[in-house]
C-alpha cells in the first residue's frame, strides 16, 4: 500500500513537471511569434468568434467656467408676509341730542274777501230810429282835404271808419276800420270827421234820444294836375 502510494505521488509530480514545461513552452512559442499559425487553425476548428471589445465611452468634457464680468446672482429670497391686524370696531357711545324745537310759523292775517263783481253794463237800448246825417257825408271828407305829404309820397286809398255819435247828435269819437296804407290818410279822414259830421241822435221804441254809431268809408285818391 505504502507503495501504491509512493508511484503515485511520483507520477503526479512527474505529471506537474510535464505540464509546466508544456506551458513554458506554448508561452514562448506565443511570445516569439512560432505558434501563431498553430493558434490559427486551432481558433478555426474549435470555431471561436472574436468578441469586439466595446468602444471606450467619450470623454467628459467640463462646462466653460462662467466669464469673470458676469455676476453670480443672489440665491432668491423669500419674503414673508406677516398677517394683515384685524381692527375691531368698538361702537362709540351714543352723544346726547337736544331736540330742537321750530318756533310755529307766523300768523298771516287772512286773506281780505274779493270785491264784489262790477254790475254788467246795461244791454244798449235797442234803435228803433237809427242815425240821420244833416249834411251830406261826401262832404265830410274831399279830395281837396289832401294832406302835401301824401301828396310827395304819392299815397292814396280806402279809409274804412266807425264814428260814435251821443244823444245830441255829436261825434264823439272815431275808428279806422280799414286802413288805406298811410297813416297821414287815416288820421286826416278821423281828424276831418270829427268836426264836420252832423247826426239827428237815434231814438229808442219810446222815442227818446240814444247814443248810435255810424261806419262808412271814403277814397283817397291823388289829385290831378
Amino acid at each position: 500500500m505504502a507503495y501504491a502510494d509512493r508511484n503515485v505521488s511520483g507520477s503526479r509530480f512527474v505529471a506537474i513537471i510535464m505540464v509546466a514545461v508544456i506551458v513554458a513552452g506554448m508561452g514562448y512559442a506565443f511570445v516569439t511569434g512560432l505558434a501563431y499559425q498553430y493558434i490559427k487553425k486551432k481558433a478555426e476548428e474549435l470555431k471561436t468568434f472574436e468578441v469586439d471589445e466595446p468602444p471606450p465611452p467619450p470623454e467628459e468634457v467640463p462646462p466653460p467656467p462662467p466669464p469673470p464680468d458676469t455676476p453670480v446672482p443672489p440665491p432668491p429670497t423669500q419674503v414673508v408676509t406677516p398677517p394683515a391686524q384685524v381692527q375691531v370696531q368698538v361702537p362709540s357711545p351714543p352723544m346726547a341730542t337736544t331736540q330742537i324745537i321750530p318756533p310755529p310759523p307766523p300768523l298771516t292775517p287772512p286773506a281780505p274777501p274779493a270785491p264784489p263783481a262790477p254790475p254788467a253794463p246795461p244791454a244798449p237800448p235797442r234803435i228803433a230810429k237809427g242815425l240821420k246825417p244833416r249834411t251830406p257825408p261826401g262832404s265830410w271828407v274831399t279830395n281837396d282835404d289832401y294832406p302835401a305829404a301824401a301828396i310827395r309820397a304819392e299815397q292814396q286809398g280806402t279809409t274804412g271808419f266807425r264814428l260814435s255819435v251821443d244823444a245830441t247828435g255829436k261825434v264823439v269819437d272815431c275808428q279806422v276800420t280799414a286802413s288805406s296804407g298811410s297813416s297821414v290818410l287815416d288820421s286826416t279822414a278821423c281828424s276831418l270827421l270829427r268836426r264836420r259830421a252832423r247826426f239827428s241822435a237815434a231814438e229808442d221804441a219810446s222815442g227818446n234820444k240814444i247814443p248810435a254809431t255810424y261806419s262808412n268809408r271814403f277814397r283817397w285818391e291823388l289829385p290831378k294836375n
